[in-house]
């Protein structure tokens, strides 16, 4: 049975909109106070999030708030458990799940030296269990909670599956890994694609770098589990002159996210996107958009359109609270429901391949060079 804890922690490492806004929080940019002083216990679930600043609460008593406050993306991180996650580490296998048109629950990602890897596991396994569930029946978020766990040295029972062959069952020994966020390749002449699987710091500069220069640019987001807003408004600043990117509402006060100016609304641009494709990835893929920028390619994406406010407690730990929605420029919500893609991927469908030939329609329609 999965528990109510098990899920935040999935929610918390791989769907997470807000918990790595504290960077924002700090220089002020989220209405947090640059400083608050300690606050005795006993604060109870209908408190302000702005009220948490500097907090004096236990462990216990921060876990008991998220429970009580019946917030799906609640979370408490320990000062470790933040200070990995926003470092680009995590505990886990190595191992990136998608949910497969059949509705099988498929490998799509395996990364290299992990204990995914050492134990053989290939990208297109079917991933049968987890830890004696059935991965079909649980949410991709769930699947990867039980994948990440708590720490490294941890061990999860999976069963997984080649082809049309028997099932394998197999111990793995969660290790410490470092994250992959930006991957480039150049799947034909003159287009650059450009795989990111999340938002952390620094990743719309290597964005940057990677389409320099382009005549074309497939921007893949799937199984983009978000991360820094600040890091999705600025790649999206890559592709539109200024303009707004988002909106949300946080404390009561509307707020605008805006791209800066100057960015290339030239080159042909097309998004993947799939099922994996949540939070700030879904804010980023919705913008270009709505913005007529880019075509959107693929699935339905995950539908995460929360915004989380984190505040930092006495002890260096953090709680995130969920203080409204984000919606896209033409006032579009994600939340429930998803950016729908231009150009659905049929189950058929290679969706890199479906990509490139949009991609040669729009080099046609607007003139890029031969």
């Amino acid at each position: 049975m999965v528990t109510g804890r098990r899920v935040r922690q999935g929610a918390t490492l791989s769907v997470v909109f807000g918990v790595v806004l504290l960077a924002g929080a700090a220089a002020g940019a989220w209405g947090e106070p640059p400083t608050a002083a300690p606050r005795p216990a006993g604060i109870g679930p209908g408190t302000g999030l702005g009220d948490l600043a500097g907090a004096d609460l236990t462990p216990l008593q921060a876990e008991q708030l998220v429970g009580a406050s019946g917030d799906r993306w609640a979370a408490h991180l320990s000062p470790e458990e933040y200070a990995d996650f926003t470092g680009g580490r995590y505990p886990g296998v190595g191992l990136s799940v998608d949910r497969a048109a059949d509705g099988s629950t498929a490998v799509s990602d395996v990364l290299p030296g992990s204990p995914a890897a050492a134990a053989g596991i290939a990208v297109g396994d079917r991933l049968l269990r987890v830890d004696g569930a059935a991965a079909d029946q649980l949410p991709v978020t769930d699947v990867v909670a039980r994948l990440r766990g708590r720490q490294a040295g941890s061990t999860v029972a999976v069963a997984v599956q080649r082809a049309d062959g028997p099932g394998r069952d197999l111990v793995l020994t969660r290790a410490e890994l470092a994250t992959r966020e930006v991957a480039v390749r150049h799947p034909a002449p003159g287009v650059t694609e450009v795989a990111v699987r999340a938002f952390t710091s620094g990743v719309s500069g290597q964005v940057r770098e990677a389409v320099r220069g382009a005549r074309a640019v497939v921007l893949d987001l799937r199984g983009n589990s978000g991360g820094l807003v600040e890091e999705a408004v600025a790649t999206a600043s890559l592709f539109l002159d200024g303009g707004p990117v988002a909106s949300y509402q946080a404390r009561g006060e509307d707020r605008e996210l805006t791209a800066a100016p100057g960015g290339d609304t030239v080159t042909p641009l097309v998004v993947l996107v799939d099922g994996g494709t949540m939070s700030a990835a879904e804010l980023l893929a919705g913008a270009l958009q709505d913005r007529c920028r880019a075509v959107l390619v693929g699935g339905r994406t995950f539908g995460k359109g929360t915004v989380q406010q984190p505040s930092r407690l006495a002890d260096g730990s953090v709680l995130e609270l969920t203080v409204g929605r984000y919606a896209t420029p033409s006032g579009r919500s994600p939340d429930g429901t998803g950016v729908v893609p231009d150009v659905p991927a049929q189950p058929a469908d290679d969706p890199a391949a479906l990509a490139l030939r949009v991609l040669a329609g729009l080099g046609t329609r607007q003139g890029a060079p031969g």
